[in-house]
């Protein structure tokens, strides 16, 4: 359902506005340049795939993106493996049980760069929570869930900088 509420490039655009700030419907319309029924049809299709909440202000209804069930979406394609490893293993040593792991070094500390083969800058969380220490220093040393997560944008900016001489 979420997919198909995205198939629309309105409702992206919708979704885009909704990322920066909250709207009305008619300001939705304002900012397309399209009517308010035909702005309130996608809201409600967007509505009904629950990326979009409403809130009520009086007999005024703003809306404002529900960013945990888009990232919910996205977490639809992550990969997952079980795997067993003697205790006082690192997380980069555990990973590369179940893929290629491009490691950077920098002074002592170790970085993930890429797995397989996919660049990028990745966190790591152990049982929901993230370490304050380099995946080559945490030594697993009781059974729980590693994830790994690549950072990439949700939102894009771009900033043009003029330096005045």
């Amino acid at each position: 359902m979420i997919f198909k509420a995205l198939s629309s490039k309105t409702r992206v655009e919708m979704m885009k506005l909704l990322m920066k700030s909250d709207y009305h419907v008619s300001g939705l319309a304002k900012a397309l340049g399209i009517s308010v029924p035909v702005a309130a049809k996608h809201v409600r299709i967007l509505e009904d795939a629950e990326l979009v909440e409403s809130k009520i202000f009086g007999k005024t209804h703003v809306l404002r993106v529900n960013r945990e069930k888009l990232y919910e979406a996205m977490e639809t394609f992550g990969e997952e493996y079980g795997i067993e490893v003697p205790k006082g293993t690192s997380i980069v040593d555990a990973l590369k049980e179940v893929a290629s792991v491009g490691i950077r070094k920098i002074e002592d500390k170790e970085f993930i760069e890429s797995i397989d083969d996919e660049e990028g800058f990745f966190v790591y969380e152990v049982d929901g929570s993230s370490p304050e220490m380099p995946v080559n220093e945490y030594k697993m040393d009781k059974s729980g869930e590693i994830e790994i997560k690549r950072l990439v944008p949700v939102l894009k900016k771009r900033v043009r900088v003029k330096v005045k001489e």
